[in-house]
């Protein structure tokens, strides 16, 4: 909306907290609109009738319940930044809108009706006390804590920050200004039921049903996976069988000690029925994370408790997240069931469209992490879930809860074995590279105890093991390097991400590669940075997604590049440490390669592990 109907100061906000403080209203609706004509002309009543009148034919029918007393409407001399203002019984006009207005101004005309609507609105709200109803609250963005007693944020971290492709940001002042620019675009509006889905269900439960036009079903999502990254993409709540709480176990790292919480869309392939099979198009899942980078899995310590990270909610392929935890980080995954209907599901998903696209959250370890948004998430979009002192801080302990509670069916993870074959469990591949080692440690008596602390040698210190190794020795040693190199991959990733977030504070020295990455990689979280800030507002519709198809697809081409490029040139960013490990892993690995096909020839093909 243009700058004539936001931005409608502070003047009449504080008057109506003061209002709201002193007045008691009646529980009934908003009362007849009588005009003032004092000092009028009769165009200048005529026009003015004609605004109220236009106001009065939009209200649905809880608003148009008529009580006591009635509204007298008059123009005022209002500072020029305040449109309206709506008074004990009476609702103030800023006269600055009144010529305009007569002389026919499409404009003025807008901007009258949407002040008038607005401020009843305000009179609706007090009646009602809309603004206050917890239900709204969480469809609204002023968000539960993550604890037993669901109580709400308060202090440094009140504000609302669902503040991206908002339509009005004087909405995200309170709660009584959400709920009243709101009530211009439910009324005005037929995309708002498309654009606000859930909001527009509860406004017609409250207020009564007004038309709009039909939706385009599914949740559109900017895909933030390696190989599709910046694909736009949809989703089909008919296609969704279940939703999982996904758990990524914890480690011995600091900030991943109590494990990752997510959430997996069971979604099925097309021509496949929904049912238990869909389990098995893992290529079709995909994963609710909410992180600070689309790579991000550990995040440095301090930057996690004092907020240094936004917390945004990426849409990710299940079979990337499976490689990036049990192949990478080493780290098992657990899949446990949650007890939805296919209407939950629905709500689910209709929420995430609504964080992706608005949200703009901001990550603190002890009180805004991942396992607190993934339970506001679950919160806000099913109703039933308040109340029951399910939130927890703690991924394990939200699990925990939600299993306590009849909501998660761990029942699923009893037998490992079949855990295992219906992909319920995940297996770290640290039991696989335990038993590789096993093999090696055995063959060569080795002195170290764990594959980590193979691992974590040098690659000159595992050298000379490495020339004395026999076949299932050498082969199981190769995979181990292999390992090794993807470990040590991840660790230059993580030292260059974290040089690029030191320059953006004190001017380090981190690649322009590196740089452009993290730019990019921000719109798989943010997506509403691709479009046009000035247009629309909530969901994309399909006036918005054919450019929002270009520019996504610009950026898939963009990250690509970038990508290959990070990859090409990645030893010349490495720290000489870093390099010589690398390149003391590759020589490891052409050693073993050859010691391998001399070995199996000498012994004439003989099977290896």
């Amino acid at each position: 909306m243009s700058g004539l109907t936001g931005r409608r100061g502070i003047i009449r906000g504080g008057l109506a907290l003061l209002i709201l403080a002193t007045c008691a209203f009646s529980a009934s609706a908003v009362a007849a609109m009588k005009l003032d004509n004092a000092g009028l002309s009769t165009d200048e009543r005529v026009a003015t009738q004609r605004l109220l009148d236009d106001a009065q034919s939009r209200l649905p029918a809880r608003m148009r319940e008529l009580s006591g007393s009635e509204i007298t409407v008059r123009w005022s001399s209002l500072d020029k930044q305040v449109h309206g203002h709506a008074g004990r019984a009476e609702l103030l006009l800023n006269r600055g809108l009144l010529a305009p207005l007569v002389e026919g101004s499409d404009a003025a005309r807008r901007a009258a009706l949407t002040t008038v609507l607005h401020e009843l609105a305000h009179f609706q709200d007090r009646a009602d006390g809309i603004s206050r109803d917890p239900r709204f609250l969480d469809l609204a963005g002023w968000q539960v804590r993550a604890t037993r007693f669901n109580t709400r944020v308060a202090g440094r971290m009140r504000e609302n920050r669902f503040v991206d492709r908002s339509p009005d940001a004087y909405e995200l002042t309170r709660p009584s200004e959400y709920f009243a620019v709101n009530v211009e675009h439910y009324l005005l509006d037929p995309q708002y039921a498309c654009r606000r889905p859930a909001l527009h269900r509860y406004l017609e439960q409250r207020l009564g049903a007004v038309s709009n036009t039909p939706c385009a079903n599914g949740l559109l999502y900017v895909d933030a996976g390696e190989g599709d990254g910046g694909a736009l993409a949809t989703i089909d709540p008919e296609r969704v069988y279940a939703i999982d709480y996904l758990l990524a176990e914890g480690n011995a790292q600091p900030m991943s000690r109590w494990g990752h919480s997510m959430l997996r869309l069971v979604v099925c392939a097309p021509g496949r029925a929904p049912g238990p099979d869909c389990r098995l198009d893992l290529a079709h899942h995909r994963v609710l994370s909410f992180r600070a980078f689309v790579d991000d899995v550990q995040i440095s310590s301090w930057s996690g408790l004092a907020g240094g990270y936004p917390s945004r909610l990426f849409v990710l392929p299940m079979e990337q997240v499976i490689d990036e935890y049990t192949k990478v980080e080493l780290r098992g995954l657990r899949s446990v069931p949650l007890r939805l209907s296919q209407d939950e599901i629905a709500a689910v998903l209709e929420r995430t469209a609504q964080l992706h696209w608005s949200y703009d959250g901001r990550y603190y370890f002890l009180g805004n992490n991942c396992a607190a948004e993934t339970w506001k998430l679950l919160h806000d979009s099913v109703p039933r879930f308040a109340g029951q002192g399910i939130g927890s801080i703690t991924p394990t302990g939200l699990l925990r809860r939600l299993e306590n509670a009849g909501v998660a069916d761990a029942a699923v993870l009893g037998d490992d074995a079949e855990a295992l074959r219906l992909g319920y469990r995940f297996e770290s591949q640290g039991a696989y590279f335990e038993q590789l080692y096993a093999t090696a440690k055995t063959s060569l008596s080795l002195p170290y105890r764990t594959v980590t602390q193979w691992m974590d040698l040098s690659p000159e210190q595992r050298r000379p093991w490495i020339q004395r190794a026999d076949l299932r020795a050498s082969a199981a040693l190769l995979l181990l390097e292999q390992a090794a190199q993807r470990r040590a991959l991840s660790q230059v990733r993580d030292a260059l991400k974290r040089r690029y977030l030191a320059s953006s504070r004190d001017e380090g020295d981190a690649p322009d590669v590196v740089r452009r990455l993290l730019k990019q990689s921000a719109y798989l979280g943010r997506p509403s940075r691709l479009m046009d800030e000035s247009r629309g507002y909530g969901i994309p519709q399909a006036g918005e997604r054919a450019a929002l198809q270009v520019r996504s697809a610009t950026l898939r081409t963009d990250l690509q590049a970038t990508r290959a490029e990070l990859e090409q040139g990645a030893r010349e960013w490495m720290g000489p440490q870093q390099r010589e490990r690398m390149d003391g892993i590759v020589a490891n690995s052409e050693l073993l390669g050859t010691r391998l096909r001399t070995l199996h020839a000498e012994q004439g093909g003989l099977r290896l592990p």
